[in-house]
Order: C-alpha cells, then sequence, then structure tokens
C-alpha cells in the first residue's frame, strides 16, 4: 500500500483517539480495579479455585448426571462461584471492566455509523445492550432477532 496524506492523517487521529482513551477516566478506573484485583491475594485464589474447579466441571458435563461426582461438583461450582462473585474486588473490577466496554462500544458505534448507518457494529453482549435486539449490529446476519 502507498502512504498517502490521508492515510497518514487517519493513522494520526486514530493514535489520538487511542491516546484520549488510555488517558480516561474509565480506562484509568478499570487499571486500577485490575491492579488491585491482581494484588488481592485473596481474591486471586477464589478466583484460581474456581478456573480449577471449572476444569472438573467440564469433564462431569461430558457425562452428565451419569458421571459419580456430578452433584458434588455441581454444587461446588454454584458455591465456588457465588464465593468469587461476591468477592469486594471482583465485583469493582466487573463493574469497572462493563464501563470500558461501554465506552468502547460508544466509539464502536461512532466511528462506524460515520462510515455508514447501514454498517453493522458488533458491540458487547446483544442481551445487555439498551434499544431493540442487539442495538444496531451483532454481526450474525439477523440470528439474534435484530434487523440484521
Amino acid at each position: 500500500m502507498l502512504a498517502t496524506i490521508e492515510r497518514m492523517e487517519l493513522l494520526d487521529t486514530a493514535d489520538e483517539l487511542t491516546e484520549m482513551i488510555m488517558q480516561s477516566d474509565i480506562t484509568i478506573d478499570y487499571l486500577n480495579k485490575h491492579n488491585e484485583l491482581k494484588s488481592s491475594n485473596e481474591a486471586m485464589d477464589k478466583i484460581h479455585r474456581f478456573v480449577k474447579l471449572k476444569e472438573l466441571y467440564e469433564e462431569v458435563q461430558r457425562f452428565g448426571r451419569y458421571h459419580p461426582d456430578y452433584s458434588r461438583v455441581m454444587k461446588e461450582i454454584r458455591e465456588t462461584k457465588r464465593e468469587m462473585d461476591m468477592d469486594v474486588k471482583v465485583a469493582q473490577f466487573r463493574v469497572a471492566e462493563n464501563n470500558l466496554q461501554a465506552l468502547l462500544d460508544e466509539v464502536s458505534k461512532l466511528v462506524g455509523y460515520a462510515v455508514s448507518q447501514n454498517v453493522k457494529i458488533p458491540t458487547g453482549n446483544a442481551f445487555f445492550d439498551s434499544g431493540s435486539g442487539c442495538s444496531g449490529g451483532c454481526g450474525s446476519g439477523g440470528g439474534c432477532s435484530c434487523s440484521a
């Protein structure tokens, strides 16, 4: 590809947008919550326990109710997940993560719709986006009952 002035300006503008996002309060809060989560031994222990148990859960799922440890593993995975989800550091991180995702989704919409109102824009989880259906572009070709 030939580097034109227009492309160079576009790349410069993209770099500026990236820098604005990286310096936003939402991103800074996300990075702080991420560091707090990683530095919390208690929260990380809960996450590691859950991940380890999840591997056993996936093995049990292959056989369903016929697996000898089915009931025990199902009960343990629910308890461990609840314990992990109720941890303050994990909860705060998830809120910050959702806020950052919302910011990135909004930027994607602005950039996409600047090109065309008909462009499909993947934005987060269709179940949680506000508005109708998938909020303007799940990219599934209408598989989520949107108007794609």
